[in-house]
């Protein structure tokens, strides 16, 4: 998990690893549709737990969060 940035930084969080840009009133799905991603395509997990689809607008994000998006598996 990554840790709050340093005084004099922009605030962050980690999106699969890199760094992304924090702002107030960051949302999970607000985040998705700024990284251009198919929110219906992917899965997504905030701080190491699963964030069902229909959660996403009301998941707030800090700065700090980790958040992972990812393409599930499907089948058997």
């Amino acid at each position: 998990m990554s840790s709050m940035p340093e005084a004099g930084t922009a605030p962050t969080l980690e999106v699969n690893g890199q760094p992304w840009p924090w702002h107030a009133e960051l949302t999970l799905a607000a985040l998705l549709m700024e990284r251009a991603d198919d929110a219906h395509a992917v899965a997504t997990a905030l701080n190491g737990r699963f964030v069902p689809r229909t959660h996403r607008g009301a998941t707030a994000l800090a700065a700090g969060d980790a958040v992972l998006v990812f393409s599930p598996i499907v089948g058997g």
